[in-house]
């Protein structure tokens, strides 16, 4: 392409351009050569068909209610695709420690004193080879009715993504269905020493667990194993890197570490890799087993708390009989993006700490579209790797006052969070008709997210889902206008070539030049181009009208192929040299509505 070099000079060369200007990020100049984008949504499956709305706080199954693999029939599974989605995430499959009880058919009882909530933590894992039975109409036949929702979603076009928790299991790990000849994590641990190379768990010998203080006053009294003497000795180390046998309510005290060769000393971390340790070869074990039941993908929980070494090897023992299998990570640290893509094997990582941050801080007025251009700066040649969400399990409902307090505030954030690459994008369930994530749940509290640790029915949600009709019938009309307006957003990233494949080339910095005010920084446009398509994408993040007027560099029309004197936004010409000076004012004027986009094609 240009000299990218250009590019940081061009306020002081704006005027002039007589050099070409490279604002096109340049791992998006090669047109990929994938027929489909990534539209993934994310799925929490327990709560995605429960239709009951009693919502009891610390409410039991029976109270409160729960959704099952068989409800997420085909008529729910089209209506995803119709929406746009190519992939399903569904959350919370594996086993993990819950309070129901399921003795009578051979799982143990989980110990409430480690587990948050009644329904308990989706990443607390408690059997790796076995799927959770609160999601089963019948409870022995658990794993064929998982298969079959498999079956059913690849019958309707869509692909199948699950968790992979490496880095903690459940205090009360345990496999009963584990595959013969498999030993359980822990099982041949010498747990008299803090650390060896093939422990699978990290020990703190002559010590035993501490409930954590408080946690017996939450919820009611009746559970049957919460009377805080849960018996852990020698007490482990919690999931989350604590180090003590009393970690904190605030900690991952549910969970513990899993050791993967990795030796804490207060000098650093000593890597003992000289052999494969244990726990690698037990997670590709388990890895491999789940692709085997025909799973197109794992969502790799907090990834980076396990060495990027770990993953340059099981990735490669995974794709070589899997190859189509994809990994992508959970991951926090912008620094370890590119190693975790080029040794780790990770095709996709979390988004989170720069584009969704910094969406969120324009919307909430503590930050500018400025902040926007430096993001495909910092992720050059990594852009398409990148998975770019607004929900999550994690975070803060869009509606929810903690966020943005306006479901359709929304909008102009998952237009740039779509349009701007080539890369995988997320919608969460219920995100799409504006679930605000209300109420006081049990241990999930009421802090604008939908709990993952509790029975509850999600009542925006439960409005599309109309008792299984999955039709929408029991939304209001702005809901059904906010849904038709995502599907707008999501479908267009496959059906726009220049959205699936393009080159994108940015126009806000140019554009905010310090002299020039027909373009204010409520406002982001770029443009996303092949040879057969140019499309200009003005967002507007204020909750005021703003009319931009666009300037665009003569080098950028030459690298769109746009050269004629005078071009078309749609059907209305205007001339090329008047988007060139900040002298004059540019033809090309975009009024927006309120918290909205627009997707302008240019024609010669």
């Amino acid at each position: 392409m240009t000299n990218k070099v250009l590019y940081f000079v061009l306020l002081t060369l704006a005027i002039a351009c007589s050099s070409p200007s490279n604002q096109t990020s340049s791992e998006e100049t090669s047109m990929s050569t994938k027929n489909e984008r990534v539209i993934i949504y994310q799925m929490f499956t327990r709560l995605f068909s429960n239709t009951n709305q009693t919502n009891k706080p610390w409410g039991t199954i029976e109270e409160n209610g729960v959704g099952k693999f068989n409800d997420i029939n085909d008529k729910s599974l089209s209506a995803l695709k119709d929406l746009g989605i190519t992939h399903v995430w569904y959350t919370g499959i594996i086993e993990h420690a819950l309070l129901t009880d399921y003795t009578a058919y051979g799982v143990p009882l989980d110990d409430a004193d480690v587990v948050k909530g009644r329904a308990g933590s989706p990443y607390a894992i408690k059997d790796y080879y076995d799927v959770n039975p609160d999601l089963a109409e019948s409870v022995p036949d658990r794993m064929k009715e998982f298969e079959s929702l498999v079956k059913r979603t690849h019958d309707n076009g869509l692909k199948v993504l699950i968790d992979f928790v490496p880095n903690h299991v459940a205090r009360d790990y345990e496999s009963d269905v584990k595959p013969a000849g498999v030993i359980d994590l822990g099982a041949d641990d010498d747990s008299s020493v803090a650390f060896s190379a093939n422990n699978n768990f990290y020990y703190l010998p002559g010590t035993s667990f501490k409930v954590p203080e408080g946690y017996n006053s939450l919820g009611d009294n009746d559970f049957p194993t919460k009377d805080g003497k849960f018996d852990e000795t020698p007490a482990k180390v919690s999931g989350n890197d604590v180090f003590s046998e009393s970690p904190s309510i605030y900690d991952w005290f549910e969970t513990v570490k899993l050791n993967y060769g990795v030796e804490f000393k207060q000098q650093g971390r000593i890597r003992h890799f000289a052999s494969i340790p244990d726990t690698w070869l037990k997670m590709r074990d388990i890895l491999l087993f789940w692709a085997g039941k025909d799973i197109d993908g794992f969502r790799c929980d907090m990834a980076e708390m396990v060495p990027v070494d770990f993953w340059e090897w099981v990735t490669k023992e995974v794709k070589s009989q899997y190859p189509e299998v994809t990994f992508t990570a959970e991951i926090y640290n912008p620094n370890a993006y590119r190693n975790y893509i080029s040794k780790g094997g990770f095709d996709y990582l979390y988004d989170k700490v720069e584009l969704y941050d910094t969406l969120k801080g324009i919307i909430q007025n503590r930050m500018t579209t400025d902040a926007i251009t430096g993001i495909w700066q910092r992720q050059d040649g990594i852009g398409p790797n990148m998975l770019r969400f607004l929900e999550n399990h994690d975070e803060q409902r869009i509606a929810s006052p903690d966020f943005a307090g306006d479901m359709w505030k929304g909008i102009p954030m998952m237009a740039v969070t779509s349009f701007m690459h080539t890369g995988p994008v997320m919608l969460y369930f219920g995100q799409e008709v504006g679930e605000p994530g209300k109420g006081e749940s049990g241990f999930g509290g009421d802090d604008g997210r939908t709990t993952i640790f509790d029975y509850w029915g999600v009542p925006e949600h439960i409005k599309w889902v109309n008792d299984g009709d999955f039709d929408g019938g029991g939304l209001s009309d702005d809901q059904q206008q906010l849904r038709k307006a995502y599907a707008q957003i999501l479908k267009r990233c496959n059906e726009s070539e220049a959205i699936r494949q393009g080159a994108f080339y940015d126009l806000h910095y140019y554009n905010r030049n310090d002299d020039y005010t027909g373009y204010s920084d409520k406002v982001y446009a770029f443009v996303r181009h092949t040879e057969n398509e140019v499309l200009l994408i003005v967002t507007n993040f204020d909750t005021n009208s703003q009319t931009a007027q666009i300037k665009i560099p003569e080098p950028a029309w030459e690298t769109f192929g746009l050269t004629s004197p005078e071009l078309f936004m749609e059907d209305q010409s205007f001339e090329r040299s008047s988007t060139t000076d900040y002298g004059a004012d540019s033809q090309l004027s975009i009024t927006l509505d309120p918290i909205s986009y627009q997707v302008i094609r240019l024609t010669e």
